[in-house]
């Protein structure tokens, strides 16, 4: 099944809300990363509820003929990552989420970015 990455987030973002994922963020990561396009992060209430969520994305993406490259965590159950190649689901617990906050990491990343741009640009203009 070919689906745009407009048309594959609705969809991931619907499962996740199915099993009343919470604090559901997206991120473009495209001119960021050189491992995926999106990542998406979100929180259950803890273990056996993000079990469920990670459940529901993996039967449904099976179901939907989307390829799952891999997945980790579902022993602890308070970090599970889902990969899809071209999206990264991160489910959290909350305490695990905030420990963590691997949404600074892209703030930090970006504005490193605009940094190493802006010095490329002066060093052009030197």
């Amino acid at each position: 099944m070919d689906l745009t990455m407009n048309e594959l987030i609705s969809r991931i973002k619907e499962w996740l809300e199915e099993k009343k994922a919470e604090r559901v963020k997206v991120y473009d990561v495209r001119e960021k990363s050189d491992y995926t396009d999106m990542i998406i992060v979100c929180e259950g209430s803890g273990a056996l509820h993000n079990r469920a969520i990670a459940e529901n994305v993996l039967e449904q993406a099976k179901s939907n003929s989307i390829y799952v490259l891999g997945k980790e965590g579902f022993d602890s159950g308070t970090w599970i990552l889902i990969d899809l190649v071209t999206v990264i689901i991160h489910i959290f617990d909350k305490e695990t989420r905030e420990y963590y906050d691997i949404e600074k990491l892209w703030q930090v990343s970006d504005r490193i970015r605009k940094q190493q741009l802006s010095s490329e640009q002066i060093k052009k203009e030197d």
